[in-house]
């Protein structure tokens, strides 16, 4: 599936160009019922697969930002992560995406990138499946969990091909926004609007969270 955006109605590094600005104070995240028991008990070693695309439309439908410091946190809990890896389109013309994906780079993230193509009407769009997908694949025998934030349909076959090798799913993205295929092949699922409060940004006065 691609995600297209439209550059003459909002700018996407606009909204997320601060990753951490409004963050609540430092707490233990609360651990949602869907997920609560392998947190705690059989995760294991776990790798984390951010469809970073998807992620900024779910949060926009939500009518929040994301704190990517408390993301990283809550995604985690109190496994053992391998690593995390966050997949975006780029455009190095783009001063604040770079900016951006600096401060990932430098906060426990691995950036991975793919050119953003401009369409005629003047969006853009990229689609990272096939790197989600192989990235899934290659890493699977060294964790136990994936933890995809992801709705595409497309990443279905991967997420059940990651079930044969031996690890466990879990798929956290925006319901309206999730593939009921991929839904079924995890293992776990988790709605973005149930843990919104664990994972955005702290609003301020006279701050817009959307252009």
């Amino acid at each position: 599936m691609f995600y297209e955006q439209n550059t003459k109605s909002f700018s996407y590094w606009e909204t997320i160009a601060n990753p951490n600005q409004g963050a609540l104070e430092e707490n233990k995240p609360e651990l949602v019922k869907e997920v609560s028991a392998v947190n705690e008990l059989n995760r294991g070693r776990i790798a984390i697969f951010i469809d970073g695309s998807n992620l900024f439309y779910a949060a926009l439908q939500l009518g929040i930002e994301i704190n990517y410091t408390k993301l990283l946190r809550y995604l985690t809990g109190n496994s053992r992560l391998l690593r995390c890896f966050f997949y975006t389109g780029i455009d190095y013309t783009n001063d604040k995406q770079q900016s951006f994906l600096l401060w990932m780079r430098r906060h426990g993230y691995r950036v991975v990138t793919k050119e953003l193509t401009q369409l005629a009407d003047g969006s853009k769009k990229v689609d990272l499946n096939v790197e989600i997908a192989v990235d899934m694949m290659t890493l699977a025998k060294y964790y136990d969990t994936a933890v995809l934030v992801s709705g595409d349909g497309d990443l279905a076959y991967a997420v059940n091909a990651v079930g044969y090798q031996g690890a466990r799913v879990e798929v956290v993205s925006l319901r309206s926004m999730t593939s009921d295929s991929l839904i079924n092949y995890a293992d776990y699922y988790v709605d973005l609007s149930d843990i919104k409060e664990h994972i955005q940004k702290l609003p301020r006065s006279g701050y817009l969270s959307s252009p």
